[in-house]
């Protein structure tokens, strides 16, 4: 069996919010089905879709997204401009660097080169 994947969802306590700070951070438009339900369709990305749940985070994500960027620095700026949080320095090494980030909800994901 193969399978692609459709969409990928983050659970959230604001989809509303989420979903324009991700929208921010990919492109995009965002879009509320409803209270509890919205996503993104950024350029050239999978969907992005957030799921109101009742409980809040407690651990460090199993998943997290690897976003590609021409310069670590500057897409860290931006992104803690659009509410996100780093986490930890850049580190670099002989593959490339890579900075980890929170967004608003405090999900991890990383902006890499390399």
């Amino acid at each position: 069996m193969r399978a692609h994947v459709q969409e990928m969802v983050f659970d959230c306590a604001d989809p509303a919010a989420l979903v324009r700070f991700w929208a921010g951070l990919l492109g995009g438009t965002p879009v509320d089905r409803g209270p509890d339900w919205s996503y993104v369709d950024p350029p050239e990305f999978v969907r992005l879709a957030f799921q109101r749940v009742p409980e809040g985070k407690t651990a460090k994500n199993r998943v997290h997204l690897d976003l590609e960027v021409a310069a670590v620095a500057a897409a860290a700026d931006e992104a803690t401009g659009l509410g996100a949080v780093r986490s930890g320095g850049i580190v670099t090494d002989e593959q490339g660097s890579f900075q980890v980030m929170r967004d608003p909800e405090g999900n991890e994901f990383c902006f890499v080169t390399g």
